[in-house]
């Protein structure tokens, strides 16, 4: 087992394994899709679907994040982030924080100012702001670790997820 400081130094893959085939398997695995937002010289967001629950005392998540993502640069500093978890009617919020270039904090997104400076935006099902522990190197990711510190879980909406490379709602 690989230790977790060991993570992200092994440059590379397994001898023969073909990275598409890792690609496809995750394409399988339904995920909840978040919002991950800070503030910096102007606000900075991103899509997530790794985000994860780690710990209820203290209550602790984590969420990946590409290094060569535009908003890295502001969340490899901050001290507090927010955290969106989105409903099945927001498809569209979805699909706008996670493309390249976007005006992700223009007039078509609901958003305000919230606690420790973090931009929450509105009508999520649920949202918390975090401030940032960690930051664990794992490939060309990051791992950041956070712990809640204000937030409110009664917004509208079933969850939005991330299946076979495109957002669906939880269908019953």
């Amino acid at each position: 087992m690989t230790a977790l400081t060991d993570l992200g130094t092994h440059p590379g893959t397994a001898a023969g394994f073909d990275p598409a085939v890792f690609r496809s398997v995750f394409r399988r695995h339904a995920a909840g899709v978040a919002v991950i937002t800070a503030a910096g010289d102007r606000p900075v967001g991103f899509t997530a679907t790794s985000l994860t629950s780690v710990s209820a005392e203290p209550p602790l998540l984590s969420f990946g994040i590409s290094t060569g993502s535009s908003s890295w640069p502001t969340l490899s500093e901050v001290p507090y982030v927010g955290v969106h978890v989105l409903g099945d009617h927001q498809e569209a919020l979805a699909a706008t924080f996670a493309r390249s270039g976007a005006d992700r904090f223009g007039p078509a997104t609901d958003w305000r100012e919230g606690p420790h400076g973090v931009p929450v935006l509105g009508e999520v099902s649920a949202w918390l702001v975090c401030r940032v522990l960690a930051r664990i190197p794992a490939g060309d990711h990051r791992i950041v670790v956070a712990q809640a510190v204000a937030g409110d879980p009664t917004g509208p909406g079933s969850p939005l997820l991330y299946h076979q490379g495109g957002f669906n709602g939880l269908r019953h």
